[in-house]
């Protein structure tokens, strides 16, 4: 499970003297579903591209599947992709669109096609036409087509886009389903952050062609969840205190002596009352706790979080 699928080593990408991309390191590991957040410009299309092959890096190192260099573009069979948009041709079926992709990818028999739309829930359209689809249809259409030839690795640039709430859900449950029951690795773009709240195992926060962070999405949990901030004259008093006389050890201590308690929300005047009668001075004390779009918000800002 710790296998590297997709690994970038120090990647820039210049245009016209311009760093769209700058000393890119970020790794996407087998089973990952990694949400590249990013506002739009941010350069994740970009990335996204040097991945697939549609450009090339001005400096820097990729790795798919282990290789580099040339011996990348034969891993590229491995991969499904939806860049940019669906491409599909609206006087055909979903079967012909299939048959028509098959062909130009080179991919023997038609033994997959009736496959793939069943697992994207459209193998009940029949002879209805693509131009009388629904936006989420078209998307799921264009899944199938990246899901032609079994990837091991779906890369997905902002496939949310454009979707009511319903299109959402279906796509959401369908990439959660894909890498849990097929076990694709999926890498995801999008601005939409509240919706890779729900979706992704990893994050990778993309900002003015800067990756800011990594984190994995266990720790962003603890990051983000809901607790008291304390400021206080003697932070190893304290931790022995919230053991000792409130019987909690759901703490963290932060690398600025502050603590993070993810206990007592409700009471935290029980928390002001023990530091009091234990003579320490309480220099701070507030509830925290944010979502994934207002910890984004910090991260590009530079500013630390607890």
């Amino acid at each position: 499970m710790n296998e590297i699928i997709f690994q970038t080593k120090d990647i820039v990408k210049r245009y016209k003297h311009v760093n769209v991309l700058d000393r890119i390191n970020m790794t996407v590991k087998r089973g990952d579903i990694y949400g590249l957040i990013g506002e739009n410009g941010a350069g994740k299309t970009t990335l996204i591209r040097l991945l697939t092959g549609l450009a090339n890096p001005s400096t820097g190192e990729l790795f798919l599947f282990g290789h580099q260099g040339k011996s990348i573009a034969g891993q590229r069979s491995r991969m499904g992709c939806i860049i940019e948009g669906p491409s599909l041709y609206s006087e055909m079926t979903a079967i012909e669109n299939l048959e028509v992709q098959r062909l130009q990818r080179g991919i023997p028999g038609k033994e997959n096609l009736d496959h793939v739309l069943a697992l994207v829930h459209l193998d009940h359209v029949g002879k209805k036409k693509v131009k009388n689809f629904s936006l989420g249809m078209r998307q799921r259409l264009a899944l199938a087509i990246a899901l032609l030839g079994t990837p091991e690795f779906l890369v997905l640039d902002e496939p949310i886009n454009g979707l009511d709430p319903v299109g959402i859900l279906e796509l959401r449950n369908l990439l959660k389903s894909l890498n849990k029951e097929m076990g694709i690795t999926i890498l995801i773009s999008s601005h939409i952050l509240s919706e890779l709240n729900q979706l992704a195992t990893k994050y990778g926060i993309l900002s003015h062609g800067e990756l800011m962070q990594e984190i994995d999405a266990k720790e962003l949990e603890k990051q983000c969840q809901k607790h008291l901030y304390l400021k206080v004259s003697d932070v190893s008093k304290v931790a022995s205190l919230l053991e000792l006389e409130l019987h909690t050890h759901n703490y963290r201590v932060l690398p600025d002596n502050s603590i993070c308690l993810y206990d007592y929300l409700d009471a935290p005047e029980q928390i002001s009352a023990m530091l009091g009668r234990n003579d320490i001075t309480l220099y701070q004390l507030t509830c925290k706790g944010e979502d994934l779009e207002s910890y984004y918000m910090k991260i590009i800002a530079g500013e630390k979080s607890c």
